[in-house]
């Protein structure tokens, strides 16, 4: 390996993808092992550590899973230290573990904003304070927050998300601001509508042949006119967490097929015989 690629490397580096049991926080931590780190995830309770455990093994990758709610710093500051102990001191931080509820805000109840909100931006927070005095006193290490196009874009039914995504986003940029003399980088990667097995039901073919109408309308917000795939956000996740990214910081890079820099076209204008189809079978 040349000298230059090198700085794409995480040979060593401990990174640790909050929950990482399946979906993108599972392609991340897959893109870190190819790149030599050493995976450590957590999730919510038993049954997806095992889960995602399962997975890893599967794909032969050696990885330290425990059960542990990014919204209660008593566990995360325990996984914190379990992972220090058995595997190393933390490099890398992916703050992927989030929900989504999806109802109009006049009908949402302050419990039901509370736990998005918790999950959404508080996790983040918990784990990020949790990680950085080490991160501090080694003069080194990465941050990266799930954003999401939500953190730039309002949409109907999201508001908990949206608010949530977009104090993520500025969360990143304040750590950015006050840890980046410690040699510390906070960046954010913002996915588009990416083709997973949780959205699989929104590209199904409609009884009549004729495709869903989400799907067309995203299609048709899209300059590639085509969903991303786990395997789109594995090169920026890489460089965001390696040597080579030390100079970028406090940023938000939107993965999604151009659909933030472009106003669309009417979805009754898309010829489905142009589309570059997902293979639904390999989606995560």
């Amino acid at each position: 390996m040349s000298d230059f690629l090198k700085n794409f490397s995480l040979e060593g580096k401990v990174a640790w993808i909050t929950g990482a049991s399946y979906g993108l926080g599972l392609a991340y931590a897959v893109a870190y092992a190819e790149s030599g780190a050493k995976i450590v995830f957590n999730d919510i309770n038993q049954e997806l550590v095992d889960k995602g455990l399962a997975e890893y093994e599967k794909r032969g990758i050696k990885a330290f899973g425990k059960v542990c709610d990014v919204t209660k710093e008593d566990q995360v500051q325990a996984f914190v230290a379990a992972v220090e102990k058995e595997v190393g001191t933390i490099d890398i931080l992916v703050n992927n573990a989030g929900i989504i509820k999806r109802i109009p805000m006049h009908e949402m109840s302050v419990e039901q904003w509370n736990q998005v909100i918790d999950v959404d931006l508080t996790g983040p927070f918990i784990c990020s304070k949790a990680v950085l005095p080490a991160m501090m006193k080694k003069r080194s290490g990465k941050i990266i927050n799930a954003c999401s196009m939500m953190s730039e874009f309002g949409r109907e039914t999201v508001s908990a998300y949206a608010a949530a995504k977009g104090g993520l986003k500025m969360l990143t940029r304040n750590i950015c601001s006050e840890y980046g003399q410690y040699n510390i980088q906070c960046n954010a990667i913002g996915p588009g509508y990416i083709a997973t097995p949780q959205t699989a039901p929104l590209r199904e073919k409609q009884p009549d042949g004729s495709m869903h109408p989400f799907d067309r309308f995203i299609r048709s917000k899209t300059p590639a006119q085509r969903w991303g795939r786990t395997e789109d956000l594995m090169g920026l996740a890489v460089f965001l967490a390696s040597p080579a990214s030390d100079f970028i910081n406090g940023q938000v890079v939107y993965i999604d097929g151009g659909i933030s820099a472009y106003i669309g076209q009417d979805p009754g204008n898309l010829d489905p015989s142009k589309f570059t189809d997902i293979d639904e079978s390999t989606a995560q």
